[in-house]
């Protein structure tokens, strides 16, 4: 089970800092590509990741795409953000129905290295989705799912299923699960430490004379 303690705190941070700290660990290998946004960029998304991939199979009738679709949607743990990598850049892979079963089983949240339709009724359904692109396009006859809860690769990252993620409006960010809690205390202490620093610059102290005293900017 996620620990919502530390996902609720994840929640309250931001990439940027979470990628800070995460660099100075020297992990520079930690966020999806760029390409992959937020449909509402307004919406953060915090949560222990739940993995599946997939591929394109033109082969399938209508009923098997269908039911490898819907046990996805029947096996993923709520609490959990999915990440998808479905290895296809042709058609959507979330769309309104699912969206809403989602939500409704508590999974919090859906980010896939592919596409997403109706996308009009999830921005209204208030339902986290990050993706790279929108088509009408669905799976129906065309794709089918392949792995659920194994590792997967978008871009050069590796992510696992008991991994952190933080989505915002900057991109995503991913946090290797056992490390996760000592990132995360030590990104609020990186916050703070901003805080401090533009209450400086906001009361005068010189721009490079606020860095040396607190090494962030």
């Amino acid at each position: 089970m996620p620990n919502n303690d530390l996902v609720s705190r994840l929640e309250k941070c931001y990439t940027g800092a979470v990628y800070d700290v995460l660099r100075e660990r020297g992990m520079k290998n930690t966020i999806l590509p760029y390409e992959i946004k937020a449909i509402d960029p307004s919406k953060k998304l915090a949560g222990e990741i739940w993995t599946c991939s997939g591929e394109i199979d033109e082969s399938l009738d209508k009923d098997t795409t269908m039911l490898s679709w819907t046990k996805m949607l029947s096996k993923a743990p709520s609490d959990s953000v999915i990440i998808c990598q479905p290895n296809d850049g042709t058609i959507a892979h979330m769309g309104e129905l699912s969206a809403e079963t989602l939500k409704y089983r508590g999974v919090r949240g859906y980010i896939v290295d592919g596409g997403c339709r109706d996308v009009d009724f999830i921005l209204k359904l208030g339902f986290p989705v990050f993706c790279k692109y929108f088509t009408p396009s669905d799976v129906v006859c065309r794709w089918k799912v392949k792995t659920l809860g194994k590792p997967i690769k978008i871009g050069q990252l590796l992510i696992n299923t008991g991994d952190y993620v933080l989505g915002d409006i900057d991109g995503v960010v991913v946090i290797p699960n056992e490390i996760a809690e000592e990132v995360i205390t030590e990104t609020e202490k990186y916050i703070n430490t901003e805080s401090a620093l533009r209450k400086d610059i906001l009361s005068g102290v010189d721009p490079q004379e606020a860095y040396l005293k607190y090494r962030v900017f």
